[in-house]
């Protein structure tokens, strides 16, 4: 008994006691939920779903709909009464899943996943507990609401960051920086657009998922790894990569999400555009992916025909392709009037720069030898596209309001 004792503190398991620490709990919480789950079935087909006002205020996610957090906030309620009544503070029931969250990061940085996330599975428990109790007694201030706000990005941040040191070594470290950043960018844009007037709370990966996908995956994963690969001393966990990979794509988008929409709420309005994003999208990248194909073909005829050498031949390419994007968008994406001879002006600033961003892009990419150039060339033409060449083209060379300003100014004399 002491030895198994010692083992498992320890983490020197064997793969039956890795399957049996990762799963114990599991079995214990599903027994425990699924057993509510089918209650909580029955007791909605006689009475209705006990609607939370809480959760309704909040609102719901396509990853966790109104039904699955009523179920969750019934099911609790044994917990949730327990600790009302044992007078503790809410604010001691921050400090506890503060104190739970960061040793899941400890315990994850050192392998112990099944460990590491039920700690963090509890410390999310807890952080739903403490705001209602403190509302239940009417304790809620400011105070404790910015100490919570706080210790959850310290149990977000401490997750991520033993995920992080545990796969330091391979590329699960990127996708955990990536979680790291897009984790951090959802509270603070939802924060930035309270302070300037603009509710941003939608997005599919808030807090509670981000604590289900990264705490479940982390927690079960031992299970698979012992399964599998009982033999790797330092297991990739792959269940935890998933739920990792997932919040990484998920969290960054929502944050992207919620960029947008609080920029809208705050830019000035405009006019109602002829064609919608999307389309403006296609369009700007199909006029692209034809001008591509002429300067290509161009080159082709010029020097295989034309007998033209091919340097000469890949500037002229290269000046026929922009006329012709520039045409295209002239024409059918941007539908502008404006002067054509400014136009021009504008668009060669934006390709020359877009070029020159372009090829420090990739010349940055090709110092990771790890990393496909072609991924690499890939990536850069996609942020430098979305970042510069479509905003530029749409809000500065095809933007016909500066014009007509211009030509509404009186001459001098």
């Amino acid at each position: 008994m002491h030895d198994n004792l010692l083992a498992w503190l320890t983490g020197d398991l064997s793969p039956s006691a890795r399957i049996w620490s990762a799963l114990a709990p599991a079995l214990l919480a599903c027994c425990y939920f699924l057993g509510g789950l089918l209650l909580f079935c029955v007791r909605c087909a006689f009475k209705g779903i006990p609607r939370d006002a809480e959760t309704l205020t909040r609102g719901k996610t396509v990853l966790v709909g109104f039904f699955l957090r009523h179920y969750f906030f019934w099911v609790i309620q044994p917990l949730w009464q327990l600790l009302l009544r044992s007078g503790l503070p809410a604010n001691a029931l921050s400090m506890l899943s503060g104190l739970l969250g960061v040793s899941s990061g400890v315990a994850v940085a050192a392998g112990r996943f099944a460990l590491g996330g039920w700690l963090f599975l509890m410390a999310g428990i807890l952080d739903v507990m403490d705001g209602r109790i403190a509302r239940t007694r009417k304790e809620a201030n400011p105070a404790g609401a910015a100490l919570d706000s706080v210790l959850d990005r310290y149990v977000d941040s401490a997750m991520l960051m033993g995920l992080a040191w545990y796969y330091r070594d391979t590329w699960v470290l990127l996708p955990a920086l990536v979680a790291f950043l897009g984790s951090s960018l959802v509270p603070y844009v939802r924060a930035r657009g309270e302070g300037l007037g603009v509710s941003v709370r939608d997005g599919a990966m808030q807090r509670l998922e981000r604590v289900l996908f990264l705490g479940v995956g982390t927690a079960l994963s031992p299970i698979l790894e012992a399964i599998f690969w009982p033999e790797h001393k330092h297991p990739m966990h792959w269940l935890a990569v998933a739920g990792l990979v997932f919040v990484a794509v998920m969290s960054n988008v929502t944050a992207l999400s919620r960029f947008r929409k609080l920029v809208e709420a705050l830019a000035p309005k405009k006019p109602q555009a002829a064609r919608s994003g999307v389309a403006l999208v296609g369009l700007n990248a199909a006029s692209g992916a034809v001008a591509t194909a002429v300067d290509f073909a161009a080159v082709l005829a010029m020097v295989e025909w034309g007998a033209m050498s091919p340097a000469w031949a890949t500037v002229a390419g290269c000046v026929l392709g922009g006329v012709v994007n520039y045409s295209l968008n002239r024409v059918l994406t941007f539908r502008s009037s404006g002067a054509v001879a400014p136009q021009l002006a504008r668009y060669t600033v934006v390709s020359a720069t877009s070029a020159l961003l372009n090829a420090g892009g990739v010349a940055l990419m090709t110092l990771h030898p790890q990393l496909a150039y072609t991924l690499g060339w890939w990536v850069v033409r996609g942020v430098v596209f979305f970042a510069w060449n479509l905003p530029l083209q749409r809000d500065y060379v095809f933007n016909d309001a500066p014009d007509a300003l211009l030509e509404q100014r009186p001459h001098a004399a």
